[in-house]
C-alpha cells in the first residue's frame, strides 16, 4: 500500500503538475543525441579561437593560448598555430580541440604534403576522406584551418574542406565573434596581421575559453 501511494504521488507531481517536464526531457534528450559538443569525451574542448585571414599578398593565421578543461583553466600560454614544411613547401596549421587528435592529425595531414608537395587542396581531401572514413580516426575531436599563402581551408572530423568566403575562416568557442570582427574589418586599411590580431583581441573580451595570449603565423605567396 505504501509502495502504490509512493507511485501515485510521484505521478501526479510529475504529469498533473508539471506535464510539459515529460516533453522538455525529451527535447533535451534529443538535443544532445544530435549535438557534437553535448557527445565529446572532453568537455570544453572546442573552447579556443583560432582566426585565418587572407588580404593582399599575406595569409595570417592567430590562435589564443588557453587550454580549458570544462570551466576550468588548465594552461594560458599554449601554442596552436604551427608551421610545417613538407617537401620544402610552407604550410601553416592552427587547431582547435583535443591536442593529442590534433598532433596526430598535423602528422598525417604532413605525410599527404610530403606525398603531393605543394599540393595543399589534394592533401587537405585527402586527409579528410582519411578522417572521415578511417574507424580510429573518426573519433579524433578537433577542427583544422590550414593555408599555403595561396589558399586557406577548413578540415572537419565530418569529412568537409570548406573553402571561406572572404578569405576569412574562424573556428573554435570564440570562432563566430572572431569571424564577425574581421568581417568588419576586412575592408578598411589594416593588413591581414593586424585584422587577425584585433579580431582575436575582441573574441578573447567576449569568449570565457579564450585569452589574450596570440600565436600568430604569417606566410605570403
Amino acid at each position: 500500500m505504501a509502495l502504490f501511494y509512493k507511485l501515485y504521488v510521484i505521478l501526479f507531481r510529475y504529469l498533473l503538475l508539471d506535464p510539459s517536464s515529460l516533453i522538455r526531457n525529451n527535447l533535451f534528450n534529443n538535443y544532445k543525441k544530435n549535438n557534437i559538443m553535448e557527445q565529446s569525451k572532453f568537455p570544453g574542448w572546442h573552447g579556443t579561437t583560432i582566426i585565418g585571414v587572407k588580404k593582399g599578398d599575406d595569409v595570417v593565421i592567430a590562435g589564443d593560448g588557453q587550454v580549458s578543461l570544462g570551466n576550468t583553466v588548465i594552461k594560458g600560454s599554449a601554442k596552436k598555430v604551427r608551421r610545417i614544411s613538407p617537401g620544402g613547401h610552407d604550410v601553416i596549421c592552427g587547431f582547435a580541440g583535443s591536442t593529442a587528435d590534433a598532433f596526430t592529425l598535423l602528422e598525417r595531414l604532413e605525410a599527404k604534403l610530403e606525398a603531393s608537395p605543394g599540393q595543399l587542396a589534394k592533401a587537405s581531401i585527402s586527409l579528410a576522406k582519411d578522417w572521415r572514413m578511417d574507424k580510429y580516426l573518426k573519433n579524433l575531436e578537433a577542427m583544422l584551418i590550414v593555408t599555403d599563402g595561396s589558399d586557406i581551408f577548413v578540415i572537419t572530423g565530418a569529412g568537409d574542406v570548406l573553402e571561406p568566403e572572404h578569405g576569412i575562416a574562424a573556428i573554435g568557442s570564440g570562432g563566430n565573434f572572431a569571424l564577425a570582427a574581421a568581417r568588419a574589418l576586412i575592408d578598411s586599411e589594416q593588413d591581414a596581421e593586424a585584422i587577425a590580431k584585433k579580431s582575436l583581441t575582441i573574441a578573447a573580451e567576449i569568449c570565457v575559453f579564450t585569452n589574450g595570449n596570440m600565436t600568430v603565423e604569417k606566410i605570403s605567396k
